[in-house]
């Protein structure tokens, strides 16, 4: 049941999602390992052509220039944690043919990002095998990874993380050595090639930093995304900022920029310098090195790349074959087809011109991601709630769309021919493949609303959805909302108008309005169908002006709410009925509450638990319960016998739970290191999802 659609019969069935098996540090490791390869083992060499000495001006210059699209796209990353990365924000903003275009050209820059960092493996290694062809070595990596990612997220994540060490304790040793050897002279004429030499090569660098956006597509396989993908990203993007800059002033310092340049621009820049400094081992070392680091990227750009079709499968954009996954939470199909591609790519192109027409359609997904968020902010779509905001809106919005595509402009013919020939390719299949296909329209039909043209419910409705599986936030005060709950227990059936007026007196105790007041609210938005009915259970609702905090009263109805609207149809009778009304000003929280009951309303064990419960205690914790707590009564011939005569500090529970409550007969007794636990009392264990899990398997609560 979710807050705001019709009833769960008319719902279509879901679309198989995704395990969250992505913590704080897999996060930051996809995006720093997808980002430090070609941007500093190949690409230096080539950029030192077009920047000189001003070579890390030019990496700086790049970040500042993307930093607006980075922002918003993680703004819209914790609004809507689902695969597909910008493809689904794009989508689901400014709708399917926005969407598409978004979904391909990013799919395709990934895939070309990827098989230039696997053509990077194969250049290093010639450096001691010569005789060694680039295009076998990349298709034999490219292969190998698609393996690793088989076996999903959090293995390919865990390898990510152990790439990343191994990696950074190179980059540690090469910057930390080429730091006291530098040369002040090397930096002489810093500003040689001119403010248009910089830009340009700004623009070739850009793709330097093209692994920060994968994470946003594996967003869905994030644990708690509110949290882990802000500061995941934001930690990787100043790492990188940081190493870009130390890394090539080390490389301009110690080698001069006629070294960096020589040939076109050295292919293996890194590998010269470490040479450099300690002789032929250094190379060997940094080689390494770039071994580690390309393929890190390429491992993270397969795992991000494959969710696009995935994303696109779901939504009929693709063939609906894209869209399945297998028994682990993988895309078997997606990772296929884009391991094929990157193969395909390794064996026609040439990766010197890969780097500018990737970089140009990242600009382009960039700035398209900072007026999703403009269209996601004025369409005023309560449910749309991130968890991160960016700052400065909509002067922040602006001139990333603005700066980006400037700097594609300068970055010259082929890279805009490029992009525009995504657009058009994009465009073209959703005409002639997609259109019939999806009934689905974005967010700006909301800002249309506003203009008094028409609306698109669905979104509101999707969003909803994410509400209702991430659950409420750490600043939620749901635990004290459910505390100070009123409760109403019917024993026969009534009328809902008959129950309304109950809950209205009871709840009017607490607010600054009458009970007719009360009541009229929740009637007229029942009438109006604005009380979700479902599972049965009800939740009416309301928001009222002047409000400091949400009020909730809860109804049992053993024999069923009699419901006088249509919104009755056929469906069963409510045994549970929900009074929520809360501030005006915050739609936000009042949704995510909502979504938390109706999670827990949709758990197959919570009607038989609410029927039993005895007393208003045992009511509220009936709804309080949930994947971070677990309410457990001692039987001597049932579950947690073990425990009965145990001292509390004799407890064995898992790591990260605790014995928050012990209610004894009519008595609530505060839990002491020796309390003793006696038959028949009903212990509250509050923890982490984890530790709670484990306690329901232990004690055979597995439905609870």
């Amino acid at each position: 049941m979710t807050p705001g659609m019709p009833d769960a019969e008319e719902s279509p069935a879901p679309p198989q999602r995704l395990k969250k098996q992505l913590g704080l540090w897999d996060v930051y490791a996809l995006a720093t390992g997808a980002t430090l390869s070609s941007g500093f083992f190949l690409l230096p060499g080539l950029a030192a052509v077009g920047a000189g000495s001003a070579l890390p001006l030019a990496y700086l210059l790049g970040a500042a220039i993307l930093s607006p699209g980075l922002l918003s796209t993680v703004e819209l990353a914790t609004a809507m944690p689902r695969a597909g990365g910008i493809y689904y924000f794009l989508d689901r903003s400014m709708g399917p043919l926005v969407g598409t275009i978004g979904g391909f050209g990013t799919w395709i820059a990934l895939i070309l990002k990827s098989a230039f960092a696997l053509i990077g493996v194969g250049a290093y290694l010639q450096i001691f095998l010569p005789d060694v062809p680039m295009g076998p070595v990349a298709g034999g990596f490219a292969v190998f990874f698609g393996i690793v990612n088989l076996f999903g997220s959090k293995n390919s994540g865990s390898f990510q993380v152990v790439l990343l060490i191994g990696l950074l304790i190179l980059l540690a040793w090469f910057t930390g050595m080429g730091a006291f050897q530098m040369e002040l002279r090397n930096f002489d004429g810093l500003w040689d090639s001119g403010s248009a030499g910089i830009i340009s090569t700004a623009g070739l660098v850009i793709v330097s930093y093209m692994g920060l956006t994968k994470v946003a597509s594996v967003a869905e396989e994030v644990q708690d995304p509110e949290r882990n993908l802000p500061l995941g990203i934001f930690l990787s993007f100043v790492s990188i900022v940081v190493i870009y800059m130390v890394g090539t002033s080390v490389m301009v310092g110690v080698a001069g920029v006629e070294t960096l340049t020589r040939g076109g621009g050295d292919l293996t820049p890194v590998a010269t310098v470490a040479e450099l400094l300690v002789g032929r081992w250094g190379a060997a070392l940094m080689t390494v090195a770039a071994v580690f680091a390309f393929s890190s990227v390429a491992n993270a750009g397969i795992l991000s790349a494959s969710r696009y079709p995935l994303a696109m499968g779901r939504d009929g954009i693709l063939p609906d074959f894209f869209s399945r996954v297998n028994a682990r939470g993988t895309p078997v199909i997606g990772i296929a087809v884009t391991v094929a591609l990157i193969l395909i790519s390794v064996t026609l192109f040439d990766p010197s011109k890969i780097a500018k027409l990737a970089s140009a359609f990242l600009l382009t997904t960039f700035a398209l991601a900072c007026l999703a968020v403009i269209v996601m902010r004025e369409s005023r779509i309560e449910s749309y709630d991130p968890g991160f905001r960016a700052p400065l809106y909509p002067i922040l919005q602006i001139v990333g769309i603005l700066g980006s595509f400037w700097m594609i402009v300068n970055m010259g013919l082929l890279p805009t021919l490029f992009t525009g020939g995504l657009i058009t390719f994009g465009a073209m299949w959703f005409t002639y493949y997609a259109r019939d296909r999806v009934s689905r329209e974005g967010a700006i039909f909301h800002v249309f609303e506003r203009l008094g043209r028409q609306r698109d419910d669905g979104l509101d409705r999707e969003l909803r959805e994410i509400m209702k599986e991430r659950g409420p936030r750490e600043a939620d005060p749901f635990d004290a909302l459910l505390t100070g709950a009123r409760v109403l227990d019917v024993e026969g059936d009534i009328d809902f108008e008959e129950l309304v007026s109950m809950a209205s007196k009871l709840l009017a105790q607490d607010l600054p309005v009458s009970a007719d007041e009360l009541s009229e609210g929740l009637l007229e938005g029942t009438r109006m169908g604005a009380t979700p009915v479902s599972h049965g259970a009800a939740l009416p609702h309301m928001r009222l002006p002047n409000l400091d905090r949400a009020h909730l009263a809860l109804a049992r109805v053993r024999n069923g709410v009699r419901f006088g609207y249509a919104h009755d149809g056929g469906i069963e009778p409510p045994r549970a009925v929900f009074f929520l009304v809360s501030p005006e000003s915050d739609p936000g929280q009042h949704l995510r509450t909502l979504a938390h009951i109706a999670r827990r309303v949709d758990q197959d064990s919570f009607m038989p638990e609410w029927l039993r419960a005895e007393g208003e205690e045992q009511l509220r914790e009936t709804l309080f319960r949930n994947e971070r707590m677990l309410v457990l009564t001692l039987e001597r011939k049932g579950s947690g016998s073990d425990l009965i005569g145990l001292k509390l500090r004799d407890v064995a529970l898992p790591e990260g739970t605790l014995i928050a409550m012990i209610r004894r007969d009519d008595e609530l007794v505060i839990p002491k290191g020796d309390t003793q636990l006696l038959n028949e009392d009903r212990l509250t264990v509050l923890g982490r999802p984890e530790g709670i899990s484990a306690l329901r398997n232990r004690y055979g609560l597995v439905g609870s």
